[in-house]
């Protein structure tokens, strides 16, 4: 059993999610709650392993009080604005459920929370010479290594940006991704960053230039990175 709390200040919103939560099998409701400072002593407290949490709160809103958890359970956020989707995977939400929610999508959700709480560890990565296969909700897609641009590390997650811009998020770390890439192209340049050094084109101030995006060389990396730009600098 997953135990789960919601927290939402719409007391309609709320008494459907946690209808929802009761009538799935793996769930286990602990609390419920109308704000989100209600809900942080209860955290504090308690053992918890997946909230539902809105967005649009007063106070605070759902996506900063997750922020400002030391140590955050797993997350689903809800809310009825779809321009938060994309920002709910900066806080490694397991998933963003819009307003008004169907069961089968609460459903879908929940089901992802419950992949990730039993096999928090399970990556699938396969690779050869020219390209890997990673595993990116639930689908296998293989990516070009002369495709990737630069890859960020978001704890559990990997966002992996690629010549059309479009990131691709797939659950794994970073030190898991970084063994498999071949080191005559790909190096670490900061505890949250892979760098395809042929697509290095610009170096400003130990900053690795794609187009608006810096990605800082952090002194653990800097000799490293240093000794390739000085193999490749014209004198």
């Amino acid at each position: 059993m997953i135990k789960c709390i919601a927290i939402d200040d719409e007391p309609l919103a709320l008494k459907q999610m946690l209808a929802y939560i009761k009538k799935t099998g793996f769930l286990s409701l602990v609390a419920d709650f109308d704000s989100a400072i209600e809900a942080l002593p209860f955290l504090q407290n308690n053992e918890v392993d997946l909230m539902f949490v809105d967005i649009n709160m007063p106070d605070i809103n759902g996506m900063e009080f997750v922020k400002s958890l030391n140590n955050p359970p797993k997350v689903i956020f809800t809310t009825a604005y779809s321009e938060y989707a994309f920002d709910g995977f900066k806080v490694n939400a397991v998933d963003y459920l819009l307003k008004p929610i169907a069961y089968s999508e609460f459903l879908k959700a929940a089901s992802k929370a419950q992949e990730l709480y039993f096999k928090p560890q399970e990556e699938t990565i396969e690779h050869n010479d020219e390209y890997l296969f990673i595993k990116s909700e639930y689908k296998l897609v293989r990516i070009n290594y002369r495709d990737i641009k630069y890859i960020e590390g978001m704890r559990e997650y990997v966002r992996i940006f690629l010549d059309n811009d479009t990131p691709l998020m797939a659950l794994m770390s970073i030190k898991k991704l970084v063994e498999h890439l071949p080191s005559k192209d790909f190096m670490r340049v900061h505890r949250s960053f892979i760098v395809n050094l042929n697509k290095v084109n610009m170096v400003e101030r130990m900053r690795i230039v794609f187009g608006k995006t810096y990605i800082p060389v952090s002194e653990q990396y800097k000799a490293e990175f240093q000794s390739f730009l000085d193999d490749k600098f014209l004198k």
